[in-house]
């Protein structure tokens, strides 16, 4: 038994996908797993598909809001003006994109949204804080209260093929499950199913396996990322590669 889904989303009603390609789109991905087996225990690449990259660039949101830095319980903890990211990639907030779903002229606390540069060539520049956080930290509030508005990954981008291609031999991962991510450290491992890659070639469906490491290092490993964006949510993210992690399985 496999399954799998899609969805669409958007602020405007004529942006969102029509049904009959959700629906198929779904179903094709439900059946590419069909026949998925299990791996040996070993360390390969990693490719996160975008809305499993998302989540990834969530964890270090969590672990740079003003919550986490004035507990004391982050892996990045005192983390402003070190290398947390490859040269290569920048984040930055725009919270004025026209039609993004993050998009907001205040935060939940009435404060003026602005264009800011979080991650400058892999460099943290900030945090993101609420009006009680900052007072916490000595600091001001960046106007994050609620959460990040249209967080977006920014770098050289390879378009999916040449990004499998770069992958080589490794693990196309399109699902997680389970929450074994530790904020406090970093330490991550969670289980997972996609596709074993092969010289740039899919050539099998896997499930029931484990992905395990350490954000902070899997955050500087990041090799490469895709243009296939997910912008289906407040962060705007596409595949990422990372060089190396930890399959679990057999």
């Amino acid at each position: 038994m496999q399954r799998d889904y899609w969805y669409t989303a958007a602020r405007d009603w004529r942006a969102l996908e029509d049904v009959e390609s959700v629906g198929r789109l779904a179903a094709e991905k439900a059946v590419k797993r069909l026949g998925a087996g299990k791996l040996s225990t070993r360390k390969a690449p990693i490719l996160f598909a975008p809305e499993l990259a998302r989540g990834l660039i969530g964890h270090f949101v969590g672990a740079i809001g003003g919550a986490a830095q004035y507990r004391r319980s982050s892996f990045l903890l005192d983390a402003k003006g070190e290398q947390v990211f490859p040269e290569a990639i920048s984040l930055i907030e725009r919270p004025h994109l026209r039609g993004a779903l993050g998009s907001a002229p205040f935060d939940g606390e009435g404060v003026a949204t602005r264009d800011r540069e979080l991650v400058v060539n892999g460099v943290l520049d900030g945090y993101l804080l609420d009006s009680y956080s900052a007072r916490k930290l000595g600091l001001v509030t960046t106007g994050n209260a609620g959460g990040v508005h249209n967080l977006v990954v920014q770098g050289h981008m390879l378009d999916p093929k040449t990004l499998l291609r770069k992958l080589g031999t490794g693990l196309l991962v399109t699902e997680m499950m389970g929450q074994g991510v530790n904020p406090v450290n970093g330490d991550y491992s969670r289980g997972a199913s996609g596709f074993w890659v092969e010289n740039g070639e899919v050539t099998r469906p896997v499930h029931e396996i484990t992905v395990a490491g350490n954000l902070r290092e899997m955050l500087r490993r990041i090799v490469a990322q895709g243009d296939d964006v997910d912008r289906r949510g407040a962060i705007h993210c596409g595949s990422l590669l990372l060089e190396e992690m930890t399959i679990a399985g057999d």
